[in-house]
């Protein structure tokens, strides 16, 4: 690989890992945020959702914004805004200051992630294509193996606004190597129009919806303003569809999903996607508040998921080269889908090698052998003017089921912790007063505080219950995700 190559492919690595690491290390430090804070748990949910609904809703205006005005000038753009909000976060004062600098952050992201693999796919071509995208999957999953791991001991030793200067640096090398040595590039059958309108239908969409969802898990679905954001979501959503049929320049060309394997591809990504970032949210709240693990130790023990990930990524490719994507596809997803489920059936109060480990390395390995040849069949069942766009909408697809399986999980996690906790009070015949004190901090799921130790088992089991349920309904994702692509995958009409 030539030099060039070579600072090319690192720049787009570090680039996407900025967006990556921050949800990785966000999350480890969401349970000392709701301590320091004395928030609530659907509160601690917006500093995560209020980021992934702007960088998944607007992701196509991103992918679009490449394509037409350059892939290289907009990459170097949200580096530079995701630096100056990453700042913002680290000096927060309160939940509000926060969602601001978080929504700035979600910004960036979105400029940052589309371009990262647009660059790469139009730099690279063939064979090295494939192999750059394999290098790009491994190593961005390496710097978000390594950045959680320094996120957990900045967190226990300097607190949790620490974590947010580790993507300044990172973004000031995705800047400098871009400016050096990548080479511009657009689209040059690109309108020069964009969709806003289309763009702000989607996210307020979304939006709603996200609302809907986190509210019901605290104040229940009989909440006026419940009914009147879930409605005015889906009603939202279908006018970005009616916009997108009828708009000269959509976001998402109605064209590009003639292919049925992009299709299938992307409706996969959104069962995987949403399976991952439904559980590797809740999973540092069960590990921290429920097991007691500190932030380091949870950092260090999920690391096995993306270390097999980044050993596997590579084989994946090669199995898809020699066996054709869709085997693969139907594989790797059936391996997380199992990896999940044993995350909800094993103890973990057996200790982490009985009760995590085998789930994480399940999770880890099915997902090794399905990052690059999803990757890499998406850009291969596009048109080669497409890719920015393409590239777009896959990441769109990908946060957005992060975002709303966040949602939806919290709400049934919320639901099994109630049950389990009205069956724990009934058992202990509580007091009405115990009863009202167990009421009035439901809404902190694991990070509710109770004098009396009896009840703050209970609170804890409970806690357990409802991650058990969250584990089995992403096993459940993962294995739709197997189905999808083993059914829609057409590998005789990919480039």
């Amino acid at each position: 690989m030539r030099a060039r190559d070579t600072w090319v492919l690192l720049a787009t690595i570090v680039g996407s890992s900025l967006v990556f690491i921050d949800g990785s290390v966000v999350a480890l430090a969401l349970p000392e945020i709701q301590r320091e804070f004395h928030t609530s748990a659907g509160n601690v949910a917006w500093i995560v959702e209020l980021y992934t609904l702007v960088l998944g809703s607007l992701m196509l205006l991103g992918g679009a914004l490449a394509d037409r005005y350059g892939r290289k000038r907009i990459f170097i753009l949200g580096a530079a805004l995701f630096a100056c909000s990453s700042i913002g976060c680290a000096f927060a004062w309160s939940i509000p200051s926060m969602l601001v600098a978080r929504t700035i952050q979600g910004l960036g992201g979105m400029l940052l992630a589309p371009a990262s693999l647009a660059i790469l796919g139009d730099h690279f071509s063939g064979d090295a294509r494939g192999r750059a995208i394999a290098a790009w999957s491994a190593f961005s999953a390496l710097t978000s193996t390594l950045g959680p791991a320094l996120g957990g001991a900045l967190i226990d030793t300097f607190g949790w606004r620490s974590v947010f200067w580790i993507t300044v640096p990172l973004a000031a090398l995705v800047v400098v190597s871009s400016l050096r040595h990548v080479s511009e590039s657009r689209n040059p059958d690109a309108p020069r129009e964009l969709d806003l309108l289309g763009a702000l239908l989607g996210t307020l969409g979304l939006g709603g919806i996200t609302f809907a969802l986190i509210v019901a898990s605290s104040s229940g679905w009989r909440n006026p303003s419940v009914d009147a954001a879930a409605a005015g979501g889906v009603a939202l959503l279908g006018l970005f569809l009616v916009r997108e049929r009828r708009a000269r320049a959509p976001l998402v060309p109605p064209a590009i999903f003639s292919s049925r394997t992009f299709g299938a591809i992307n409706l996969a990504t959104l069962f995987l996607y949403g399976a991952l970032g439904g559980l590797f949210y809740e999973l540092p709240f069960a590990m921290i508040q429920a097991h007691h693990y500190t932030a380091l130790q949870t950092a260090f023990a999920t690391l096995p998921m993306p270390l097999a990930l980044v050993v596997l990524s590579r084989a994946g490719a090669m199995l898809a080269r020699r066996f054709g994507p869709r085997l693969v596809l139907t594989i790797g997803p059936s391996v997380v889908a199992a990896g999940f489920a044993l995350l909800a059936l094993l103890e973990p109060r057996q200790g982490y090698v009985v009760g995590f480990l085998p789930g994480l390395l399940g999770v880890g390995l099915g997902m090794g052998i399905t990052v690059a040849p999803l990757t890499t069949t998406m850009i291969g069942a596009a048109d080669a003017g497409d890719v920015g766009i393409a590239s777009g909408i896959n990441n769109a697809v990908s946060r957005i089921a992060g975002l709303l399986a966040i949602a939806a999980l919290t709400v049934l996690l919320a639901a099994l912790y109630d049950r389990s906790m009205n069956r724990s009070l009934d058992a202990l015949h509580a007091t009405a007063h115990q009863r009202l004190a167990a009421a009035a901090q439901s809404d902190r799921l694991g990070g509710a505080h109770f004098s009396d130790p009896a009840i703050a088992r209970a609170s804890i089991h409970a806690f357990e219950s409802g991650f058990r349920g969250v584990a089995f309904a992403c096993a459940l994702l993962a294995a739709l995700a197997a189905a999808v692509d083993a059914l829609g995958i057409d590998e005789a009409k990919l480039r």
